[in-house]
């Protein structure tokens, strides 16, 4: 993303080498200000990981600080690093730095040998280092790079192999510096301006070490936060505290995300930590009720499954994208108020303490704060959370909804809720249904007949759509969708197709839902933007009945780090779609394919084009909640000048 950086790359570097760097190994003298009344300190963590390397936007960010005249009780610690190279001629890849701006501009005051900066020693360092010689009576210590959610954390360092920093790295180097107290937080603010951080999981980290938290639930494009803005309000009033400050930062990054056009799918809130415990006990309370609910009807975990998938979720999570499995808790809580009496209380919880937040036309339902979920039903994904999460009963629950057992403590926590065993887990594969029959009513419309059962079983049901050319022995996988009809009490489920789909230009395009609401769906759709792979976001508007393309992200990466860039189309660009090819005769796996490579103008959109003439094929897509998955048999249909004529094979 374009990073308010007409020429700002090169102001950043004029103006850091206008100013004198002192002394690498002099930490400077604070000043006696500094402890007193009204003092504001931020520690910086600026990893610059591949945003630095391969776009110049930590900085950007840097230019935007020193757009701001600091008072003498304001002052910024920073430390670089994480960056195989910096796009400015001060920073030095090859060290760790440390540089406070202040009131007298900006500083090298210390110089540390290479380290990862997703060690906890290496933060630990700097949070001791800047509270020794830097310290103030409010503190606000701010992450920036990537970050992955509640498994995967944040500040992935490209020198070190992305390695990252985990909840519990972070909460081991904090806790070398400060001393936890819930009822006097040493901290005024934690802040993260990078992806998928705002979760339920990292607020009960830093509950007793801070006292409010600013972070996003969804990922944030690379304009990020808008420092000339929230730290000139600083400057100009120090006397505010990181409730007033936390609002500021939330504000000035959506005006910043309007300024470049990334506002649609944007998330930032303010969590006040001083109630998470509260949350807390509601979301453990939550989480032992839906276990008690599981181990008396394993049934449960589908139902609970399928308000999960109806749930706002954040970072992709579709087989395109790859998975952050984090979910909005307020929309869980809200979609299952059905099923589980607590979750009205985990609702309560969270509007207590969540102060306020910003959010996007097309992230409506983010309460501010996200949980985590099992969307991919990855065992070693699981791991991470169990290891890194908050509370316990769900991560019980997750361990039993995909493998079907417990261990001896798992067990033990039943019986502290009253249950004695675990029934069997219904699974997919004791059904029978892959390659369930497929019939055609008299309109045309296929349908499959599962039975009652399928409440039970199912997490979800979709639609693949192919294209079919039987001379070649090709298949072309066009994308997914759930344009269908479910009854779930008698089980029978049918489509909706009206014979037309995705397009970019009138160029057909593969498609993935990637979340479905009243209000509008998501789609992933995979292209190469000037040869390099991405993901366009296209959303469905259904009250306004349009298309829209909200920009092209990368993948979720395989180290859990969520990318930052959220590529705006422009016109020169080219674009080619990705398809996906087997044959038809045998049993391949379906491999990308490019189909048609054009230019992007200013008119260029997504829209639905009618399906050129010829055979296509249908099939429906059954999941249970371990994560297995059955598909129907084919009905094969036939468009010829608009018209769909249907068989069954």
């Amino acid at each position: 993303m374009e990073k308010r950086k007409t020429a700002a790359l090169a102001l950043a570097a004029a103006q850091l080498l206008s100013l004198t760097a002192c002394g690498g190994d002099d930490a400077g003298t604070p000043s006696a200000s500094e402890g007193e009344a009204g003092s504001w300190a931020v520690y910086w963590y600026l990893c610059g990981s591949d945003l630095e390397s391969n776009g110049g936007f930590a900085t950007s960010d840097l230019s935007e600080l020193l757009e701001v005249e600091l008072p003498e009780n304001v002052k910024v610690v920073i430390e670089t690093g994480g960056a195989q190279t910096w796009n400015n001629d001060v920073v030095d890849a090859s060290k760790l730095q440390r540089y406070v701006y202040d009131s007298e501009g900006l500083t090298l005051v210390d110089e540390q040998p290479s380290a990862s900066m997703g060690e906890a020693d290496t933060l630990a360092d700097f949070l001791s280092y800047a509270k020794e010689n830097y310290p103030a009576e409010k503190t606000a210590v701010v992450f920036w790079d990537h970050g992955g959610g509640s498994v995967s954390g944040a500040a992935f360092d490209e020198i070190y192999g992305y390695d990252a920093l985990t909840l519990d790295e972070m909460r081991d180097a904090f806790t070398r510096v400060w001393d936890a107290d819930e009822a006097d937080p040493p901290l005024e603010l934690v802040g993260f301006d990078t992806c998928l951080m705002a979760t339920v999981d990292v607020a009960g980290t830093f509950a007793d070490l801070s006292r409010w938290l600013v972070a996003s639930e969804e990922t944030e494009p690379a304009n990020g936060w808008y420092y000339s803005q929230w730290v000139g309000a600083l400057a100009d009033d120090p006397s505010m505290d990181g409730q007033a400050l936390g609002k500021i930062i939330c504000d000035a990054y959506y005006a910043g995300c309007e300024a470049v056009g990334t506002q649609d799918g944007a998330t930032l809130s303010l969590t006040d930590l001083s109630k998470v415990g509260d949350l807390l006990d509601a979301y453990e309370a939550f989480g032992a009720e839906a276990l008690s609910a599981a181990c008396e009807d394993p049934g449960f975990l589908s139902r609970m499954a399928r308000a999960a998938a109806q749930s706002e979720n954040y970072g992709g999570n579709t087989k395109e994208q790859g998975y952050t499995n984090m979910v909005d808790l307020g929309h869980l809580a809200r979609q299952s108020m059905d099923l589980l009496g607590t979750a009205q209380s985990v609702q309560d919880a969270l509007d207590a303490c969540v102060a306020y937040r910003v959010n996007g036309p097309y992230r409506t339902e983010a309460t501010g704060l996200s949980c985590y979920w099992s969307y991919n039903g990855d065992i070693d994904d699981l791991n991470g959370y169990i290891d890194q999460g908050t509370g316990t009963a769900f991560k019980y629950f997750y361990t039993y909804e995909l493998t079907g057992e417990l261990d001896e403590g798992g067990m033990e926590y039943l019986s502290g809720l009253d249950v004695q065993e675990l029934p069997k887990v219904p699974s997919l594969l004791d059904t029978g249904w892959d390659g369930a029959p497929l019939d055609v009513d008299d309109q045309g419309t296929s349908f499959l007949t599962l039975g009652p059962e399928a409440d039970s079983i199912l997490a979800g049901i979709g639609f693949s759509l192919y294209y079919v050319d039987e001379e070649s022995d090709s298949m072309l996988l066009l994308g997914t969708d759930n344009d269908m009809q479910a009854d779930w009490e008698n089980g029978v489920f049918s489509d909706n197709f009206r014979g037309v789909w995705g397009s970019i230009d009138g160029h057909l395009a593969y498609m993935e839902l990637s979340y479905e609401s009243e209000d509008y769906n998501l789609y992933s759709v995979p292209v190469l933007l000037n040869d390099e792979p991405y993901a366009l976001q296209v959303a469905y508007d259904f009250g306004a009945e349009e298309w829209s393309i909200l920009g092209a992200r990368r993948g979720i990466d395989d180290n859990g780090m969520a990318d930052k860039e959220l590529r705006l189309l422009e016109p020169g660009d080219e674009l080619t779609t990705i398809w996906y090819l087997s044959s038809f005769s045998g049993d391949d796996d379906f491999e990308p394919y490019t189909a048609e490579t054009f230019s992007v103008t200013a008119d260029t959109a997504f829209g639905e084009m009618a399906l050129p003439d010829g055979q296509y094929a249908m099939v429906y897509e059954m999941r249970d909640a371990m994560d297995h998955y059955a598909l129907s048999d084919a009905v094969l249909f036939d468009c010829s000048d608009g018209e769909i004529y249907t068989t069954v094979v």
